[in-house]
């Protein structure tokens, strides 16, 4: 039996979205997954995983569709991002948050941001009582993690600064509920200590 017997026109698409989730509007399979949502839908659908394609943002990803109890077929592994790579996630979408609640005729539509200016985020959200100086010792590995993750792409170094796209996905992964929640249980933490 040969491959093309078997593939479809949106195969590409399905195997790129299983493999590299999010696909953004530069890719070469982008027009697929516009053209071919239902069909891919369809397919992803039986394996128990949600295409959501967010065409005015530039990107598509894939999602698991849970039951009752939260619970899904495994077919995409959760991982543990750890508490401080969460601080990092949740300070680089309440960054994203403030830029597009405040456009200017200028500003384009991505949102960029430096590892200093990421750095100087943190020293302003951590609350009193938090091991700053262990936590930002430690930045660049969690700042790696973030782009490892999808939520940041590295775009440019120079002179000893590396500056970062936010990608808009985690407005999609990182609600303003979750935003709210985690500065409520960050705030109990620090009158823990």
């Amino acid at each position: 039996m040969s491959l093309e017997k078997h593939i479809k026109p949106y195969s590409r698409a399905i195997v790129k979205l299983l493999k590299s989730s999010p696909v953004e509007s530069s890719s070469p399979v982008w027009n697929d997954v516009k053209n071919y949502q239902m069909e891919i839908q369809e397919y992803l659908g039986q394996i128990g995983l949600e295409l959501i394609v967010r065409k005015e943002e530039g990107f598509a990803y894939i999602r698991q569709f849970e039951n009752s109890d939260g619970d899904t077929l495994g077919l995409i592994t959760r991982r543990r991002i750890g508490f401080e790579t969460s601080v990092v996630l949740v300070v680089l979408r309440q960054s994203l948050e403030e830029f597009d609640s405040s456009p200017t005729s200028y500003q384009s539509h991505e949102k960029f941001i430096t590892d200093i200016e990421i750095r100087e985020e943190l020293e302003l959200f951590l609350q009193e009582g938090y091991n700053r100086l262990k936590f930002t010792k430690e930045l660049d590995k969690y700042i790696k993690k973030a782009v490892e993750l999808g939520f940041l792409k590295e775009v440019s170094v120079k002179d000893n600064e590396t500056r970062y796209q936010i990608h808009r996905i985690i407005k999609d992964k990182i609600t303003i509920d979750d935003l709210l929640e985690f500065k409520i249980k960050l705030a109990e933490y620090a009158q823990s200590v």
